[in-house]
């Protein structure tokens, strides 16, 4: 099904979204509308054009592909599936993630991966290939976040108060140098095998989607922050 966005207001497109009984739905001249895709689990979604925010809010198994930049709150509380940015991202990416996965080939704005978390078999990763702002993964309570630092402006690639809060999951930056402010309770070392064994898979989807050399990316330096096992809240927001 094609459907040509450009003036519809937001709810209209939205509701031919869901209502269609075709699960492959290729948007055109997208203009802002919002929470498209939210809540779906069934739907094979191709965006031209800048959707609004609230992208793929709640998506339960969907997969969403846009190929310009998006807005606010993508991927907001999302429980499972795949959205693919073929350009950058605006703040709060991946909010609250449950599960599935959020693909961005360039630069994510302040605090995404805010409160992600994880539970059982359900594992939220976000992939940003460039830079990231101030307050990534604030208060990360599971999950993954990758931040490749492709074609960044500093080194290393994200902004004041990477990790701030962090109680859960994993941060992996490629970069020569630690952010100088991470709070007491992370802990940062140069990511060995195993860890890089647990981040591959992902990187490998980021460079087979956004077309990147998946050796010349893994051949540079990667630290990894984890949160410390001595942190006394640990305990109360995690599931072991």
């Amino acid at each position: 099904m094609n459907i040509k966005a450009s003036t519809m207001h937001f709810k209209d497109l939205n509701d031919a979204i869901k209502n269609s009984i075709d699960n492959n739905i290729k948007i055109d001249n997208c203009l802002g509308q919002r929470y498209i895709g939210s809540g779906l689990s069934d739907k094979d979604i191709l965006i031209e054009g800048i959707p609004g925010n609230a992208l793929g809010s709640y998506l339960n198994g969907s997969n969403i592909t846009v190929m310009a930049n998006v807005q606010d709150a993508v991927g907001d509380t999302m429980n499972a599936g795949n959205i693919y940015v073929h350009g950058s991202s605006g703040d709060a990416t991946g909010y609250a993630m449950r599960g599935g996965k959020i693909f961005v080939k360039g630069n994510a704005g302040y605090r995404a991966g805010i409160h992600m978390k994880s539970y059982k078999e359900k594992l939220p990763v976000l992939v940003i290939g460039g830079s990231a702002g101030s307050f990534l993964g604030e208060y990360q309570a599971g999950g993954i976040i990758i931040v490749l630092g492709l074609n960044a402006l500093s080194d290393p690639p994200v902004g004041f108060f990477c990790s701030a809060g962090m109680y859960g999951g994993k941060v992996f930056l490629r970069c020569n140098y630690l952010p100088v402010d991470l709070p007491s309770q992370v802990v940062a070392k140069v990511a060995d095998e195993l860890d890089m064994n647990e981040a591959t898979e992902y990187i490998t989807e980021f460079c087979n989607e956004f077309n990147f050399n998946k050796d010349e990316i893994l051949s540079h330096n990667f630290y990894v922050l984890t949160p410390n096992i001595e942190n006394q809240y640990n305990q109360l927001y995690i599931n072991n």
